[in-house]
C-alpha cells in the first residue's frame, strides 16, 4: 500500500537548514499495524504528515497503492485524503457545539454525502465504537476516552484503507488509553491498515511491526 524511497523532507527556520527526514525508505503492506517510534523531535510528525498527504517530501518518492503521489495536484491529493485515509489526533478535535453524532458526520458534509445516509452511516460509526447511547452528547458532555472514540468513528465514517493515528492514547488514562488500542487494533483486524506514531514503548510491542526514528533517520526496525 505504501512506499517510501529515499524520502527527505527540509525545513528552513532562519539561516538554518533542519533535516526533518533524510532520506526515509518505508514499505507498509495493506493490512499491516505499524508504530512509528521517536522522541520530541525525531521526525515522527513530518512523517505522518507526508504519509497522510498534509506534506510533500523535499526529495524522494512516495507511492500510495502503486501511485506516485509525491507531486499531485493539492485538489487529488485532497480527494485521495479524503477516500482513502484516516485521521486520530491526541487531542480529539472535536468541534465543540456539535453533538458526537454531528462530528462523525462532519466529514460526509464535505464529500457531499446526502443527509439522511449521513445520519444512518454516521450511527453505524459510534455503534462500532460502542457510542451508540452518546449520540446526542456535546464534546463536554463525554469523558476522555468517549471523545476520542467519537474521533475514530469520524475517522473511519467515510471507509478509509489506511487510519493514521498520532499518539492516540497520550491525552488519556491507562484504562482509557487501553480500550482505545483495542479498539483501533480490532478494526485493524478486520482489514484496515493502521499506523501509530508514539514515544511509548508499550505501545510498540503491540503491534505486528514497529520502526524507530532519530533525527530523522529509521534507526531500528523490529
Amino acid at each position: 500500500m505504501i512506499e517510501l524511497a529515499s524520502v527527505a523532507r527540509t525545513f528552513w527556520v532562519g539561516e538554518e537548514e533542519v533535516h526533518a527526514l533524510a532520506g526515509v525508505d518505508l514499505t507498509v503492506a495493506a493490512g499491516d499495524h505499524l508504530v512509528i517510534l521517536g522522541a520530541s523531535g525525531s521526525g515522527k510528525s513530518t512523517l505522518l504528515n507526508i504519509l497522510g498527504l498534509l506534506d510533500r517530501p523535499t526529495t524522494g518518492t512516495y507511492r500510495f497503492d502503486g501511485r506516485d503521489v509525491s507531486a499531485l495536484a493539492d485538489g487529488e491529493r485532497t480527494r485521495l485524503r479524503r477516500d482513502a485515509i484516516g485521521f486520530v489526533f491526541q487531542f480529539f478535535h472535536l468541534v465543540p457545539r456539535l453533538t458526537a453524532l454531528e462530528n462523525v458526520a462532519l466529514p460526509m458534509v464535505f464529500a457531499g454525502v446526502a443527509r439522511t445516509d449521513r445520519r444512518a452511516r454516521a450511527a453505524a460509526a459510534l455503534e462500532a465504537v460502542g457510542l451508540t447511547a452518546r449520540a446526542t452528547h456535546r464534546p463536554d458532555q463525554l469523558s476522555g476516552g468517549e471523545r476520542q472514540r467519537v474521533a475514530i468513528a469520524r475517522a473511519t465514517v467515510m471507509g478509509p484503507r489506511l487510519l493514521l493515528a498520532d499518539e492516540p492514547t497520550g491525552n488519556l488514562d491507562s484504562a482509557s488509553g487501553r480500550a482505545v488500542l483495542d479498539l483501533l487494533e480490532g478494526m485493524n483486524r478486520a482489514g484496515l491498515t493502521l499506523v501509530v506514531i508514539t514515544h511509548d514503548p508499550a505501545i510498540a510491542v503491540r503491534a505486528t511491526r514497529h520502526i524507530t526514528l532519530r533525527d530523522g533517520r529509521i534507526v531500528a526496525q523490529g
